[in-house]
């Protein structure tokens, strides 16, 4: 299958996809030693920094805040481990990966059988227009946003704004949503028995923490620690497919490849926010083939210059995009409420 593509922020080429993905495929082989080494440098810093934020919680609670950065950051990135097991791509046993998996979800307060299968659903169908729905930013086109009602236009508006988006929203998924199977409740006992053991585990670690250092101190260490988390967790997942020239097509145009490539954005970042991230920002990579390992990333994107300025953003880039909230069919680029309205 060869592709032409033009982007605004790369050279006009022509990709053979599949042997670009096959050609991934080659840093698919996971190490057991890196992976419990990548997994012990980011649970030792996260539990130092969580016993700092207790002893200096009464010398100055701002400075816990402070830590409260960090201590995020390594929650973040605990989560993005959780998310490589969930491909298979962290160890080189199923067993391993999902139980790993399991634990650190209790932690991140996310179901890992629950969410891997949700996110598999994401993962076949990003940028189709009619599989929309299931591990996606809910996304309207412009003709559907046009055809609601007034009510129904404010309800898309007030979830698509950046303070509900990035605020409240991923309060509402980590500590609420997550807790029932919602969207898989009729698939059998699977999903029941992710997101109620996984609440059983986040119950025995609270009650722990709090016998040790008081309800009032775990919560004014554990919140800000979640909700820094869950936000830039959250805005990471955005800016991976919501951007203006990212791609979206109806099903009978849809291919994975395609979509893949050209609906993943290549989000460009500083080295200690790549670590922080695990290097999800190379996310046209991961989609084009999920099973490499998030520490083979940087290599494969060197082994493949051909995809290194494809849907390439900053920070900038990724910050602007958050005005971006309907697919212009015609255009074929996401649009804004104002641009929306002038073209119309």
């Amino acid at each position: 299958m060869t592709l032409p593509y033009s982007r605004p922020n790369s050279r006009a080429e022509t990709l053979d996809l599949r042997v670009v993905a096959r050609r991934l495929a080659q840093h698919r082989s996971t190490d057991t030693a890196r992976g419990v080494v990548e997994l012990a440098i980011t649970v030792a810093p996260f539990v130092v920094t969580w016993l700092l934020m207790w002893l200096v919680i009464d010398i100055s609670y701002l400075l816990t805040l402070a830590l409260a950065v960090p201590a995020a950051g390594f929650l973040l990135r605990l989560f993005l481990i959780q998310h490589d097991c969930g491909h298979g791509a962290f160890f080189r046993h199923r067993h391993a990966n999902d139980w790993v998996g399991r634990c650190i979800g209790v932690l991140t307060l996310s179901p890992y059988d629950f969410w891997r299968r949700t996110h598999a659903m994401h993962h076949a169908g990003t940028g189709n227009l009619d599989k929309r729905g299931i591990g996606d930013v809910d996304t309207l086109t412009v003709a559907e946003y046009a055809a609601l009602p007034w009510a129904g236009r404010a309800r898309y508006w007030l979830y698509r704004h950046p303070l509900v988006l990035f605020g409240l929203g991923p309060a509402y998924l980590f500590f609420l949503r997550y807790r029932l199977p919602l969207g898989l409740a009729k698939e059998g006992w699977r999903p029941w028995l992710s997101t109620m053991g996984t609440n059983l585990g986040i119950v025995a670690l609270s009650v722990g923490l709090i016998l040790l250092v008081g309800w009032k101190t775990f919560l004014l260490i554990q919140l800000p620690v979640t909700l820094m988390a869950a936000s830039a967790g959250v805005w990471l997942f955005y800016v991976q497919h919501q951007f203006e020239h990212t791609h979206w097509a109806p099903k009978q145009d849809w291919t994975y490849h395609e979509a893949a490539v050209f609906g993943s954005s290549h989000l460009v970042m500083p080295a200690v926010l790549r670590w922080f991230t695990a290097n999800i920002g190379m996310h046209h990579l991961h989609h084009l083939c999920s099973t490499v390992p998030f520490y083979r990333l940087p290599a494969a994107l060197k082994a493949l210059p051909e995809l290194a300025q494809v849907n390439r953003l900053t920070l900038l880039d990724s910050v602007r995009s958050a005005r971006l909230v309907l697919w212009d069919e015609r255009a074929k680029r996401l649009v804004s409420f104002r641009e929306a309205r002038a073209a119309a």
